[in-house]
């Protein structure tokens, strides 16, 4: 919890100033089983599936969902700077084999040099060259990593959420 922003740090934000109005509602920020499965899945389909805007668009949801808001936005942290090329790389694997094309390693490490090279160069110009030149395969595997990663985090949340027991009151 300590790295999750909290309700007046997200207020603040800039970035969710189209959502902002909507925030204050109390049911966005329970740690309840539910809230937070729900907002563990639409963190890791946000985070994965869309290159830019992963945050505004989970808030998003996550109000739409009520779901807990700041695990929603701390769950697209999945895609970070350490993760990328080897999420990027994994997806064009996947695509390319649900394609049928040819299960090339040098097309795949191809497209991990082009993430590299993606992030030195600027996020948004060299991911949108990254994109472009991986195509079908790249977006195919994003798409099936989404949903599989989504539906995945919201059965294990779901699975592994034990209620917290009131403590025993004494005589």
């Amino acid at each position: 919890m300590r790295w999750l922003p909290d309700r007046e740090q997200m207020l603040r934000s800039r970035w969710l100033a189209p959502v902002a109005r909507h925030l204050h509602d109390e049911r966005l920020w329970h740690m309840e089983r539910g809230c937070v499965a729900r907002a563990v899945a639409i963190g890791l389909f946000f985070g994965l599936i869309l290159p830019f805007a992963q945050f505004l668009a989970a808030v998003a949801c996550a109000v739409w969902l009520r779901a807990h808001v700041a695990v929603a936005a701390g769950a697209t942290l999945v895609t970070n700077p350490f993760t990328f090329a080897p999420l990027y790389w994994l997806a064009h694997r996947i695509g390319q084999r649900l394609l049928g094309g040819p299960d090339d390693d040098a097309a795949a490490e191809g497209v991990s040099h082009q993430v590299e090279q993606a992030v030195q160069q600027g996020w948004l110009a060299g991911l949108w060259d990254t994109v472009a030149s991986a195509g079908a395969p790249l977006m195919l595997g994003l798409a099936v990593m989404a949903v599989v990663s989504s539906a995945l985090g919201f059965v294990l949340v779901w699975l592994l959420w034990r209620p917290r027991r009131p403590p025993a009151q004494r005589p």
